[in-house]
Parts: structure tokens; C-alpha cells; sequence
């Protein structure tokens, strides 16, 4: 009875220790997971798409010039009067000149940048 007694217990100890270890990997395993969802941000720039400002801008560029080439085409369907084709077309020819002007100061900036370095560089050489 001592020898079954003992086996027992033995085989009640092997059972609980790798019921431990089990609970201690799942209980591991969920706290990861939280600290995963709750407390890891991830990066802003993960999320947004990479877009310049000259990306943009060229894109807005290009649906007023779309909108344009609409405008004419529905003119000249007879879609509006002659008086309505003007108004939109001014409104739009100017929101054009206004990207136009705003990629042009885009491009200086990003321009400039390289080429006052490079001056400076000559001049020291010089």
C-alpha cells in the first residue's frame, strides 16, 4: 500500500508540474498578447502613404488640367452657355496658376538646397 501511496503522489507531482508549465506558457502567451494590443504604437509613417508635397501638388495639377479638358468638352456639347464656360474656366485656369506657383517655390526649395552647398564647396576650393 506504501508503494502504491507513493506512486501516487509521484505521478500527482510529474501532473502538476507540467500542468504548471502548460498554465505558465499560456498565461506568458496572454500577457504578450496585451502588452502587444495595448502598449506598442506603431509608427505614424507606418500608416500614412509616402506622399511629398510635390507629389500632391503635381496631383492636383493634373486634376485641374483634367477638369479643364471636361469643361471644354461639355462647352462645346452645349452642356453650358458661353457666360458659365468663362466663370469656370477663370475660377479654374487660377486655382492652376496658384498650384503652379506653389510646385515652383517646391522645386526652388528642394533646388536650392544642393546647389549653396556645392557653391560652397567651390569657394573653399578656390
Amino acid at each position: 500500500m506504501m508503494a502504491c501511496t507513493g506512486l501516487f503522489a509521484a505521478m500527482l507531482f510529474v501532473l502538476t508540474s507540467s500542468d504548471g508549465a502548460v498554465l505558465g506558457a499560456c498565461l506568458a502567451l496572454a500577457m504578450a498578447t496585451v502588452l502587444f494590443i495595448f502598449y506598442i504604437q506603431p509608427d505614424a509613417s507606418d500608416l500614412a502613404p509616402h506622399r511629398t508635397k510635390l507629389d500632391q501638388l503635381l496631383e492636383q495639377r493634373d486634376t485641374i488640367y483634367d477638369n479643364l479638358r471636361d469643361l471644354r468638352f461639355e462647352f462645346r456639347s452645349g452642356k453650358y452657355s458661353e457666360g458659365d464656360y468663362e466663370a469656370m474656366k477663370t475660377g479654374l485656369e487660377n486655382d492652376a496658376a496658384m498650384v503652379l506657383a506653389e510646385i515652383d517655390r517646391v522645386t526652388e526649395a528642394q533646388v536650392r538646397r544642393p546647389r549653396a552647398a556645392r557653391t560652397s564647396d567651390a569657394e573653399r576650393g578656390a
